[in-house]
């Protein structure tokens, strides 16, 4: 079950939301801004403001990208509420993190996940793969689009049942008055995490960039190109300048 969500309802493809692996998502809450919106934000300094946007707006859209004029992208915003695998995750916030250590124009964003300080696991899914890859020979932290030969199904079937066991093992701590701080540090990294990201547009076609390359995870992957049909038809002018 889904322990942000209403009901336990199979997610369902919609216009806002995209569901992803087995049971993760990706849902656009709201979004702030247009393509307008890019366009006043870079006239604003000639004291000019549009109210239809024209073909020299477009033009002017493409020419702030083309010369890495970030700042009118960024009044652009969208919030998205994402499920997803924690090793996943952790890949995720480091663009939020990041923000530390680059001067790169990549740093609004706004992360708030769900805590198993207050939430117990039994409300969680685990994330079960399709198969198993093979690990990259020539690229230390990449694998291959080769699965690795399961033909009795015995591998994954241990695997599923260390989630299992590991979840047994988180409610024996429970039950013997281990704080759930302490408990969750049993389960696997495979667990879904819960989380809301709010994002300027640049900041999240810089995610994009990224994250849909080829020597990026698989599963990151999935949620990346999600990402994208989610946000294209918010700015669409903006965003195919940027994705260029």
């Amino acid at each position: 079950m889904s322990p942000l969500a209403e009901n336990d309802s199979p997610a369902v493809e919609t216009e806002k939301h995209i569901s992803v692996l087995d049971h993760g998502f990706v849902t656009l809450i709201d979004s702030m801004g247009s393509d307008l919106t890019v366009v006043n934000s870079a006239r604003v300094s000639f004291g000019k403001r549009k109210t239809t946007l024209s073909e020299g707006d477009k033009k002017l859209i493409r020419y702030l990208a083309e010369h890495k004029h970030w700042s009118p992208f960024r009044h652009v915003q969208f919030q998205f509420h994402c499920k997803v695998p924690e090793f996943v995750a952790r890949q995720w916030y480091k663009h939020v993190v990041g923000i530390a250590y680059t001067d790169a124009a990549t740093v609004d964003h706004a992360w708030n996940e769900i805590s198993l300080r207050y939430v117990d696991a039994s409300e969680f899914h685990f994330y079960t793969p399709d198969g198993f890859r093979k690990q990259s020979e020539d690229n230390k932290q990449a694998s291959t689009d080769d699965l690795v030969k399961d033909p009795d199904g015995l591998l994954m079937a241990e695997y599923q049942n260390h989630c299992q066991k590991a979840l047994d093992l988180y409610h024996r701590l429970l039950e013997h008055g281990v704080a759930r701080e302490q408990a969750r540090g049993v389960l696997p990294l495979n667990i879904y995490t819960e989380f809301y990201w709010t994002v300027s547009l640049q900041a999240l076609v810089n995610f994009i960039h990224l994250r849909t390359h080829a020597g990026a995870q698989y599963e990151i992957r999935l949620f990346a190109d999600a990402l994208h049909q989610l946000a294209q038809d918010v700015v669409p002018v903006s965003f195919e300048a940027l994705m260029k």
